[in-house]
């Protein structure tokens, strides 16, 4: 399994904090996305932003990385600091 966590704006429109994915059908970053978008309109509209942020097991990574069994990947808006 994958662990998929969403914060802050994502989460709050998602609904939904995190959730469990199955590897075998989630092997790279690009198939779990659109896996992740197929789900229902509000997660293809959420996650289809361009400034959408992601990292696998706590390091920022591109689209093809590849996923393996008991990786965390974590979606988030940008940041800025002040």
């Amino acid at each position: 399994m994958i662990k998929v966590l969403f914060f802050a704006q994502i989460r709050d429109q998602l609904g939904v904090s995190e959730l469990e994915v199955p590897s075998a059908e989630n092997n790279d970053l690009t198939t779990l996305l659109s896996n992740l978008k197929l789900r229902d309109n509000n997660y293809l509209s959420v996650l289809s932003k361009s400034t959408l942020m992601v990292a696998v097991n706590q390091t920022m990574c591109s689209h093809n990385t590849a996923l393996s069994s008991g990786d965390e990947v974590a979606f988030f808006p940008p940041v800025t600091g002040g």
